[in-house]
């Protein structure tokens, strides 16, 4: 961990403009002691790397219902990779089959959390993982 607080970006890439969830995560994991940068909406795999970058966190957390997430996750992952931020942990939350979850991780993402997964759980794989990392 770089920090004594675990440093989260939330960010919805694509035009998906449903950002309640990712709100509703935003503030669970600030009431849990992270430090939390929400980007808002309609972000583009570009802003969020560079965000990340800028912020200098320890997880990205994306937020897609646009059924997008095949294209704009790997390309999210693939630019943190280009500026040296394979450390950083992606997790990805939303409406994602299966089959396309599976890829996503051969892809990089380190989790995939879906509807009904209680924010308990995503932080405590959040914590486990960023102490292991």
């Amino acid at each position: 961990m770089k920090h004594s607080q675990i440093r989260v970006l939330i960010a919805k890439p694509g035009l998906d403009g449903h950002d309640r969830g990712a709100k509703v995560i935003a503030r669970a994991l600030r009431d849990a002691g992270f430090e939390v940068i929400y980007t808002g909406i309609r972000q583009t795999p570009q802003m969020i790397a560079e965000a990340a970058l800028q912020e200098d966190v320890d997880v990205v957390g994306l937020s897609i219902l646009s059924g997008a997430h095949m294209t704009l996750c790997p390309k999210v992952v693939e630019l943190l990779h280009a500026q040296g931020q394979e450390d950083v942990l992606v997790l990805l939350g939303g409406i994602i089959p299966d089959e396309d979850a599976a890829q996503l991780k051969a892809a990089g993402v380190h989790a995939v959390f879906g509807p009904g997964t209680s924010s308990a759980e995503i932080i405590a794989f959040i914590r486990t993982a960023v102490a292991s990392g």
